[in-house]
Order: structure tokens, then C-alpha cells, then sequence
């Protein structure tokens, strides 16, 4: 049990209080007491306006549930079911017609396109190496991985042969990108002296360092490093060791559904890493080889153009913070007798630590326009978007920063915010940076809400169906309506197959033809890559020929299995790859407190899950028993067949513990209550479950 000490009426724990105190509030020169009495004030304020908000989440579900229950069995008829969702207030009136009015918002953001990375804030290393992501070596991006059509290396060193053909490809995207004068090709440039490269057009050279030199196409930069005693460049006809391509412009240091944070001691490692982040002091050590290697973050790039004046490039991302929504309570703190919802203390601690990057006060700087900048996911409506801007405002009243530096990134993953787009962007119009798009969530969430008007299509065939395709058309075209372009970014989700480079670079372009100009990548390596899609096409020109945004009746058709008799390999085939993917994920949150991870799927294949792979999973399953497509005991023979396969896909893992030495444990147990108590979850959220069971985990049950 938590021994608190008391600020201001609120109980915390007493080394998350001293950091506070210490670490975050003393640097920026803050009244202590003040704070932590504006703190109280705000959680007065707020708190209940939280529990309210989630209160009417439950009603507008038992009224939903109750028309379906009342129209079981008959069609859909989308004028009756509109017209009862806006009697409800679950659809409300679409505002007037408006512009975001968001100002002082970063390049990386407003005016450019690139690649995104989320990155689990409990893992240090892997939160530098996003950080660092900004530039990437599109040489080593090729060498080691399939995004190359060319025979794989040869093991036991450099494999020349591969090298070549990386050589060569790297040089065919540099024709492209900047090709040089009278049809000239990269691969015959030779003795580039005096800085002379022969550009069809001369202003893509930005200038050049004592080792490289600088290029611009679409925005993006490109760095070709020359090194003539470097192995690759002594080899090279001009030298050329490297091609290093701006990659990861943004990254999100995610608190949420990457990471499996229940406590204060989960708390306080999110936030010191974010603090590290911010200073610029993070630093990892690690064993490598036999040899310790400490990892930091990286400095600018520095050249001088032509005209001989200085210049530098960041060599970081720039950083988002996400934040929690807004169900979860944490035991870090409490107030009034209970937990404080988390999502306030994420708010207040991440933005006070977000304000030492306003004051000046780190060795690099996050943010070059003052401003802080935090994605909130989990918002049902314009309501909940309307309480983090009011959250928001009284967050910069306590820290003393001025109105709107604080940004928000609306995750547009749940069926009311979806339906209710415009309204939640207007709700947060003087400081959204950002919307996207998100398949696995808001799947959850469409399973959830229409949970008793039947059984659900598999998952495979959701990717196809009418609801998902108008969500996806609706973000973007929603949010170009309203002047995020040029201001904010419009993205798209997750390429979850780190090791599926080649078929990533067929398929992710079509984000950026859909008209989003960031989307989300697994690594750093897929940033690289990625990044060639937006050399490859102008986000911004695209975004002015999409047309027009499809209307609620193809975004509210139900994907029910209407008609559908699955065989019985059918039906086992979707419940086995339901389960195996839940007991792949759920055994290394609640055993290793591991959020984000790359997990095998039933067919091995590694894929980069988060908690949302728990929610669409768990739902689904449930849905298929609320309506008797399958039985416990289907679910039961397929839960202990799937443990044994992720026995042993997991064998090699000195800190795994099996699930089936221990059915009664922890991780199988929570895999249970996901899908057996799954109707029951709020929204479908994993979250009570899995914290309630890593809890008792931690505390040694």
C-alpha cells in the first residue's frame, strides 16, 4: 500500500511528489504551494466534470443497447437509427462553417510531410532511438531489409554484392528526387570537386559541411555524405559513403497504449524519461557485443550555404507527448478519497515538464515556436474534446503559460468522435495540431457500441467494409474542410509488420494519396524507407484535388455478418487468431509490464502490438458469444490450444513464464476476463482488467 504525503489536500506519492517539486517546478522557479493549491483548485473543478462525461458514456450505451435489443432481427433503416442517435445526443448538429485557428505550430507539423513514430515512454533506449530517427541512412535502411529486390546478404560480414545492388538503388532514388543536369545520372557522378554537383536545379542544394552536402525536394532534406577512406566511399566512383534521408519529422512518446503504467513507480519512469527528453539529458546504457554502449540524443546538423552563411537542421523529431484518456484512474495520487483520474495528471505533469522547453531551459529545445504539444485519445464527441480544451486552459493558468501553447492531437478512434468529426475539431479549434485515423481501436469501439444488433463480420472482412472506408474518406476530407492543411497534420495508423518492409513500400503510399501527410511507422528503419513515399508524392498538392466527404450513412452501417453461415473451420479459424493474439500480447503486459512489443501472430509473423490489438480482439469474441456463434467451451479449447503456441513462440525468452504451467495465473486469467467479461468493459476498454491484474501481478499474486 502507497504511504502518501499530503500537498494542498492531495495525496501523492512521495517520490513523484519530490520530482515534481524538485525536478520539474524548481527549475522553472515556481511557487511550490501555489502550485500544488492550483492543482487541488483544478482537480475541484475537473474531476467530476470527468465522472460525469464518463457516466454519460454508459447512458448513451444502455440506450443503444436497448434500441437494438427492440429492433433485433430487423433491417437497418438508417433514417430511423439517425434520427433516434440524434435524440439521444449521441449525433449532434453539425457546427458552421469555420478554420482552425491554431498558431505558433512547428514546420514539422504545419508545413511538412513525413513519417511518424510512437514510442513506448517506459523504454528509454527505444525512446532515443525514435528521437534520433530524424535522419536516417537510407544505405543501411536497404541493406537489411526486403525493401531491396535483391538476393538477401550473405552472413559473416559485409556482403558486397548486396551492397552494390543498395548502391545502386539508393542512386536510382537520388535520379528522382534530385536529378542532376542533361539527363546525367548519380551513378556516373565522379570526382565531385569544389562542391560541384550538377543539379538541374541548383536551389535543391542547401549547402554543404566539411563532409556532406545538403539537398531539399518536397520539402524534405537529403544528406549525401562523401568519404573517400570510408569502406563504402574509398569504392565509390565519387566518394559517396552515405545517403541519409530526413525521416521521422515527429514522434510520440506515448504514456498510453504502448506502455503498461498502473502506479506511481510506472508514473514516475514516464515522466522522468519525458523530462530527459525535454533537457536533452536522456541517456540509456547497453550492452552490445561484450561492450557497453551508452545511447543519448543527437545534435543539429550544421552546413553553410552558398552565400557562406551558417545554418542548421534538428536532429531530433519533434516530440509529442500522449496522454491518457479519460476513464483511467491512477493510484500516484489521490484526492477527495479517490484516485485522481489520470488523464488530469498526465495533463498538469506532462505539460509542467513541457514547460521547461517554453522557458529555454533544454540543452537542444523541442519545440522552435513555444510550444508544448499532446495527443489525447479516447475522446467520445465533441463533449470530452471540449473538456480537454477547458482542462487545457486551466493547466496554462496554473503553470503560467500563455493561452493555446498547449496543443492538442485529437485521435479520432471512436465511433462518436467519428460521427461527430467537425464538432470535435471545433471544440478544439484554436490549438489542434493534429487528427488520425486508427483501425484497430476504432474497430473495438464499432463492435462495442453496436455490440446487440448481431454478430460481427470477421475481422479480415472489416478492412473492406462501407463504415471503414467513409471513416477513413471523412478524417481527412473533414479535416481539410476546416484548414488543417498547412496547419496541423491529418495521419494515418500503423504499418504493424517491422519485417515486411518491401510490402510496406507498396502499400503505405497510399496514405499519403488518400491526402494524409504523416503516418505512423514501427521502427526507425520503416521511417527511412517511408520517408521515400513523400519524395515520391506532394502531400499538399494532393490534399487539393480530394473529393468530396462521404455523409454518416455509409460511416454508421453496422459491419454485421447479416446472412453469413461461416463453416465450422471458419469459425475456428477466426476465434484460434483471435485468441493467439490476445495471449501473445496479454502475457507480456501483465508478466513483464511490456505495452509494446513485437508479438508473433498465429502464423508467426512479427507485428508490432499495442493495446489496442486487446480491445478489437477481446470484442469480438464477445460479440460471437453474446450471439451464439460460439461457446465458452469453444473459447476455453481454443485459449489453452493458442497458450501452448504462444509457449512456444516465447521459448527463447529467458524472462517468459509459460501460460500453460499456470492457467490460474495472472496473464491467462486477465485473457479469461477480457473476453468473458468483455460486453460488461466500459467502451470495451482493456484497461481496468489489465491494470487490476498487472497490479496484482506486481504486488506478487
Amino acid at each position: 500500500m502507497t504511504d502518501y504525503v499530503t500537498r494542498a489536500g492531495i495525496e501523492t506519492d512521495p517520490q513523484l511528489a519530490q520530482f515534481i517539486e524538485a525536478e520539474v517546478l524548481g527549475p522553472l522557479g515556481c511557487d511550490v504551494d501555489a502550485f500544488w493549491q492550483g492543482f487541488a483548485d483544478l482537480l475541484g473543478r475537473f474531476a467530476p466534470r470527468n465522472a460525469a462525461l464518463l457516466q454519460r458514456r454508459d447512458e448513451l450505451q444502455t440506450q443503444i443497447d436497448a434500441w437494438h435489443e427492440a429492433h433485433k432481427g430487423a433491417p437497418l433503416a438508417q433514417d430511423e437509427y439517425q434520427a433516434f442517435l440524434r435524440e439521444i445526443g449521441y449525433l449532434v448538429r453539425e457546427p458552421e462553417a469555420f478554420t482552425i485557428g491554431t498558431e505558433n505550430v512547428d514546420p514539422e507539423i504545419a508545413t511538412m510531410a513525413g513519417p511518424q513514430l510512437v514510442v513506448p515512454i517506459l523504454n528509454a533506449r527505444f525512446l532515443l532511438n525514435a528521437a534520433n530517427a530524424r535522419w536516417g541512412s537510407l544505405y543501411d535502411a536497404l541493406y537489411g531489409t526486403d525493401a531491396l529486390d535483391a538476393q538477401p546478404a550473405t552472413p559473416g560480414g559485409y556482403d558486397e554484392l548486396r551492397g552494390a545492388a543498395v548502391v545502386a538503388e539508393a542512386k536510382r532514388f537520388m535520379d528522382d528526387a534530385v536529378p542532376l543536369t542533361d539527363g546525367k545520372k548519380w551513378a556516373d557522378l565522379v570526382d565531385v570537386e569544389d562542391k560541384g554537383i550538377p543539379l538541374e536545379d541548383p536551389a535543391q542544394c542547401v549547402g554543404w559541411n566539411e563532409g556532406s552536402c545538403f539537398f531539399r525536394h518536397n520539402g524534405l532534406h537529403i544528406e549525401v555524405v562523401f568519404d573517400a577512406k570510408h569502406p563504402v566511399g574509398a569504392t565509390d566512383p565519387a566518394n559517396i559513403a552515405d545517403i541519409i534521408l530526413e525521416s521521422a519529422l515527429t514522434t510520440i512518446a506515448d504514456c498510453e497504449d504502448s506502455v503498461a503504467a498502473v502506479d506511481a513507480e510506472d508514473k514516475l519512469l514516464a515522466y522522468r524519461n519525458w523530462l530527459g527528453v525535454i533537457r536533452g539529458d536522456l541517456e540509456e546504457s547497453f550492452d552490445k557485443g561484450g561492450r557497453t554502449l551508452t545511447r543519448t540524443l543527437a545534435g543539429d546538423k550544421r552546413f553553410t550555404d552558398a552565400q557562406g552563411g551558417a545554418h542548421s537542421l534538428p536532429g531530433r523529431s519533434l516530440m509529442f507527448v500522449r496522454n491518457v484518456g479519460h476513464l483511467m484512474t491512477n493510484p500516484a495520487m489521490r484526492w477527495d478519497g479517490k484516485e485522481i483520474p489520470e488523464g488530469i495528471l498526465d495533463g498538469v505533469v506532462t505539460s509542467a515538464i513541457g514547460a521547461q522547453d517554453v522557458a529555454g531551459l533544454g540543452k537542444y529545445g523541442n519545440s522552435r515556436c513555444g510550444s508544448i504539444y499532446i495527443v489525447k485519445p479516447k475522446m467520445h464527441g465533441p463533449e470530452e474534446c471540449a473538456f480537454t480544451n477547458d482542462l487545457f486552459d486551466a493547466v496554462e493558468d496554473l503553470l503560467g503559460l500563455p493561452r493555446h501553447t498547449i496543443k492538442v492531437g485529437v485521435m479520432d478512434e471512436e465511433r462518436r468522435t467519428s460521427a461527430n468529426l467537425a464538432a470535435c475539431i471545433h471544440a478544439v479549434k484554436d490549438r489542434i495540431v493534429f487528427i488520425n485515423t486508427g483501425f484497430l481501436d476504432r474497430t473495438g469501439d464499432e463492435i462495442h457500441t453496436s455490440m446487440r444488433a448481431g454478430p460481427m463480420m470477421r475481422k479480415g472482412a472489416m478492412k473492406n467494409s462501407l463504415w471503414l472506408k467513409a471513416y477513413e474518406a471523412r478524417n481527412v476530407g473533414i479535416g481539410l474542410r476546416h484548414g488543417l492543411s498547412g496547419r496541423a497534420q491529418i495521419g494515418k495508423g500503423m504499418w504493424a509488420a517491422p519485417d515486411l518492409m518491401g510490402q510496406m513500400m507498396l502499400e503505405k503510399i497510399g496514405h499519403l494519396r488518400a491526402g494524409a501527410n504523416t503516418a505512423w511507422v514501427p521502427s526507425p528503419t520503416a521511417a527511412t524507407l517511408h520517408a521515400i513515399h513523400y519524395h515520391r508524392e506532394d502531400v499538399f498538392e494532393i490534399q487539393k484535388g480530394l473529393g468530396e466527404v462521404p455523409g454518416l450513412d455509409d460511416l454508421l452501417t453496422i459491419p454485421l455478418a447479416d446472412g453469413t453461415n461461416w463453416s465450422e473451420g471458419e469459425i475456428r479459424e477466426e476465434l484460434d487468431n483471435n485468441c493467439q493474439g490476445l495471449l501473445g500480447y496479454v502475457v507480456r503486459w501483465i508478466d513483464q509490464g511490456v505495452g509494446c512489443s513485437k508479438v508473433p501472430d498465429i502464423n508467426d509473423v512479427g507485428l508490432m502490438e499495442d493495446r489496442a490489438t486487446l480491445r478489437i480482439s477481446s470484442q469480438h469474441i464477445a460479440n460471437w458469444l453474446l450471439h451464439g456463434v460460439i461457446t465458452e467451451d469453444q473459447v476455453m479449447d481454443s485459449l489453452c490450444r493458442m497458450a501452448a503456441k504462444v509457449d512456444g513462440q516465447n521459448a527463447g525468452d529467458p524472462f517468459y513464464q509459460p501460460l500453460l504451467e499456470d492457467e490460474d495465473g495472472a496473464a491467462f486469467s486477465a485473457a479469461k476476463d477480457l473476453i468473458f467479461k468483455g460486453v460488461e468493459q466500459p467502451s470495451g476498454y482493456t484497461e481496468p482488467l489489465l491494470h487490476a491484474w498487472r497490479r496484482r501481478k506486481k504486488a506478487g499474486g
